[in-house]
């Protein structure tokens, strides 16, 4: 290629091509979601330039994001369906910096060496227990996927678990009617805790195995990602949280059974 002094701009379109190495990107496993991260959020999902995150294809209109990966590690559940949804446009959430930055440059790296692909994913820096309605509209998104997510073991951390009460009014409120939670954990009490709490939300409804067996995502959040290929090497070594079962629930977003409250004019 290049026999003496490359340009510029050679070195940096090789670079851009290299897919990163997690090495140079490693950051301690869990984050305080409750702590000031400095994070800056828009006001509101209008204030959104979206052609950042995208190809120009996917932003003709409003937020274009359909998926959303909620702690999305290393990104590996975005590369996966990228290719199987083309059309659609998949965001992953993640609140540590270097892992945010590690993403970015896996995308950048796979849009160069496979032209026209992987323009529909994406990832942003932010936290989803604080600023999730600052970037998404009412009734938007059709899937949020929740992968091995932190089961924060001791009871006063409880509060930090990314499926709560609180957090699950504002997973409802982005999710369009018939959307999809997809949660999947080897903690068999953070499995529990999860379905426990969509069960008792008035607008989710658990999803029946027999139709699971059918949708194509599901065999792909087992090891998309880099915390469920260590779920898998530990579980041969006998060195899972739990009891070595991995295990999936799916929610439906549902209508409310009672119609919305009126309030009269004065």
């Amino acid at each position: 290629f290049c026999t003496g002094n490359c340009p510029s701009s050679v070195l940096f379109k090789m670079a851009a091509e290299r897919l990163p190495q997690k090495k140079f990107y490693r950051q301690r496993a869990h984050a305080n979601p409750l702590a000031d991260h400095a994070i800056d959020r828009p006001v509101k999902p209008e204030d959104v330039d979206w052609k950042e995150f995208f190809a120009e294809e996917f932003c003709t209109g409003n937020c274009p994001v359909n998926f959303l990966d909620v702690g999305c590690g290393y990104g590996g559940l975005l590369v996966e369906l990228s290719t199987l949804f083309p059309t659609k446009c998949i965001m992953g959430l993640e609140i540590r910096v270097k892992v945010s930055d590690y993403i970015k440059d896996r995308i950048t790296a796979l849009r160069s060496q496979n032209p026209g692909q992987y323009g529909n994913i994406s990832v942003l820096r932010t936290n989803a227990m604080k600023y999730l309605p600052n970037y998404f509209r009412r009734g938007q998104l059709e899937k949020m996927f929740f992968l091995y997510p932190d089961p924060h073991f001791k009871g006063k951390k409880h509060k930090w678990r990314i499926i709560n009460p609180t957090l699950l009014a504002e997973y409802a409120f982005a999710l369009a009617i018939g959307g999809l939670v997809y949660t999947i954990t080897d903690v068999v009490e953070m499995h529990e805790w999860m379905v426990t709490h969509l069960t008792a939300h008035p607008l989710f409804a658990r999803v029946p195995d027999p139709e699971l067996a059918a949708d194509p995502i599901v065999e792909k959040l087992y090891q998309s990602t880099e915390e469920g290929k260590k779920v898998y090497r530990n579980k041969a070594a006998g060195q899972n949280h739990g009891d070595g079962d991995v295990r999936v629930a799916v929610f439906r977003r549902v209508a409310p059974s009672h119609p919305p409250l009126t309030f009269p004019d004065h």
